[in-house]
């Protein structure tokens, strides 16, 4: 389906059961690092007011007022706008969304620049939840991956920020060129020396278009050995298990009660609001996704023209089998019975010779009243999920 064959903001003014949760994508950031391929801009802070400004005319496409229980603002760094630029961001969300009392509210952050003064107008926003980019707590391999800040910041913004926020998420990344399994053990035991409830991990991958792939694929950078990444992976499943921190999705680890509610939308297949460069709603059983093009989605905006770069109306069947797929993504898997309810058919039955396989090879199981991935297929997901496509 082309863009211009649908409008995805008329399809949300005529439904009768509109999304319950919100994406704001804010692109900007202070450096654009070489493994990262988000949608962003660097070092444009001039573009901010006009982003500002498209962002509001965006909004505006809408009739009408929006409840929501999710609100998840990502980036780029949202916390490089200036404080009273987050307040304006924030004056933009609720001229046409209210977040519910037991709302969840989340901004991503980076450690640098975190100062008393933003956590101070975050809060009083009403944000409730920090995912913080701290990546690791290894000097060399924060240098590897450009970040900004040093592991004693890292230390210094989360302990702030735990004053601040109900909740508060670190990113980690493993198998980062020349990182050795021993630091990445010593990353994972500074994590669990703070009152952390909530952490999400991240195999390096060197995605086509970045610096990294370029340097990869030009000799000037070498990947991490497999083995090595899965001992990584396997560490991090064993350690925040044991430290009451369990895996509740495939990159995700949470106290009981502690998961991140908007990413569950995501992997339960249910629908989503998102604005914003790149931003990829799910509306009325299409997705759609903004212009990746900073300038150009800023530029159509100033106009009020839509800066769609695609769009897809789902057919019944596409809908259960994207949501097999996101929905092996938990750890505790699909409910099979709530499954049937919801799309009429049994889950094992829609790729029968796949689910069958994968049943009898180990890495798919029936626990209870879910089909979910074992210990094994966690290590094998993107291929096991790939096969109910």
């Amino acid at each position: 389906m082309k863009p211009s064959d649908i409008d995805v903001y008329a399809s949300v003014n005529n439904s009768d059961a509109p999304p319950r949760a919100l994406y704001v994508h804010v692109p900007f950031c202070l450096h654009h690092c070489g493994y990262c391929d988000f949608t962003l801009v660097a070092d444009r802070d001039d573009l901010v007011p006009a982003y500002l400004q498209a962002l509001t005319n965006e909004f505006a496409r809408l009739d009408g007022d929006f409840d929501v229980d999710t609100i998840f603002i990502g980036g780029g760094t949202p916390t490089h706008l200036s404080t009273a630029q987050l307040e304006q961001l924030a004056e933009i969300l609720f001229s046409r969304f209210t977040l519910s009392s037991d709302g969840e509210f989340s901004v991503e952050a980076n450690p640098d620049g975190l100062n008393d003064d933003v956590m101070k107008t975050l809060s009083g926003i009403g944000v409730n939840r920090l995912s913080l980019g701290v990546q690791s707590f290894d000097a060399e391999v924060l240098k590897t991956l450009e970040r900004q800040h040093t592991p004693a910041v890292a230390h210094d913004v989360v302990r702030r920020a735990i004053d601040s926020f109900d909740v508060v998420s670190l990113d980690l990344i493993f198998g980062v060129p020349g990182q050795t399994f021993d630091s990445w053990n010593a990353t994972l035991a500074a994590v669990q020396q703070l009152p952390i409830t909530h952490v999400s991990t991240y195999g390096l991958t060197f995605e086509k278009g970045t610096d990294f792939f370029r340097r990869l694929r030009h000799g000037q950078m070498n990947a991490t050995p497999d083995e090595l990444e899965r001992d990584m992976y396997a560490a991090a499943i064993s350690q925040f298990g044991s430290a009451g921190v369990p895996q509740y999705e495939i990159s995700n680890f949470a106290t009981p009660g502690y998961e991140c509610r908007h990413n569950m939308v995501y992997w339960q297949a249910d629908e989503y609001f998102a604005f914003g460069p790149g931003a990829a709603r799910y509306i009325n059983g299409v997705r759609s996704t903004n212009a990746r093009n900073v300038s150009r989605w800023i530029n159509c905006w100033l106009k009020g023209e839509a800066a769609l770069q695609e769009a897809e109306q789902l057919s019944a069947d596409e809908k259960i089998r994207e949501a097999i797929f996101l929905g092996l993504r938990l750890a505790a898997g699909i409910d099979i019975n709530g499954f049937r309810d919801r799309f009429g058919c049994d889950v094992v039955e829609i790729a029968k010779d796949s689910a069958e396989r994968h049943l009898e090879d180990g890495l798919l199981e029936v626990s209870g009243n879910h089909l979910r991935l074992t210990s094994d297929g966690r290590f094998l997901a993107d291929t096991v999920m790939a096969d109910f496509l």
